[in-house]
């Protein structure tokens, strides 16, 4: 047997005694995506309100690395990022909601371009079987992106929440159904 095949079944061994805390962890992360869906809006502004800090916090810190590395060409560069992120982050904190509409903003114009990008990718590769689904989901994409932009400001109370809970009502299902998988393979070890 080889050598990554006993480790793999080492952890998958090890992981199964503790299958209930996946279901634990699977069961708290849809409580709290629950929870965020109720109230999209607190989130959103929670949420940026976090990215403001972090950049605070990473601004000041860039402009600490700035003066400790001067004698790097890099050191206008570097400050100058510094006080982009710090000025950023402050005005962020100081006003989270025009902050969650910029995010959105941003988080609109990536999507859209995601989507170009899949559309040309796909219209580039039409020999190929999936290209079909690849068009679909950049169209999809397109028209998600554009809506989102279209209902700015108000889009901007909501999608930031409507994702963070999203993400914890998918990642909270997924170890929540690797953990009941785990006391299953339990069970026939028994």
């Amino acid at each position: 047997m080889p050598a990554s095949t006993t480790i793999e079944n080492t952890a998958t061994s090890n992981a199964t005694r503790k299958w209930g805390w996946f279901v634990a962890l699977g069961v708290v992360l849809i409580a709290l995506g629950v929870t965020a869906w109720l109230d999209v809006v607190d989130i959103t502004i929670a949420s940026t309100t976090v990215i403001g800090a972090c950049l605070v916090v990473g601004g000041a810190f860039q402009i600490i690395h700035a003066f400790v590395t001067k004698q790097w060409r890099g050191f206008i560069f570097g400050l100058l990022s510094g006080v982009l992120y710090f000025c950023g982050g402050l005005l962020i904190m100081n006003e989270p909601v025009q902050g969650a509409v910029v995010l959105t903003l941003l988080l609109a114009a990536i999507v859209i371009v995601g989507g170009i990008v899949r559309i040309v990718l796909a219209l580039r590769h039409r020999g190929l079987r999936a290209w079909g689904l690849l068009l679909f989901s950049g169209l999809v994409s397109v028209a998600v992106g554009c809506l989102i932009y279209a209902n700015l400001p108000w889009s901007g109370l909501w999608v930031l929440g409507t994702l963070i809970a999203l993400e914890l009502l998918v990642q909270g299902a997924g170890w929540l159904y690797f953990g009941i998988a785990l006391g299953l393979i339990r069970q026939t070890e028994k």
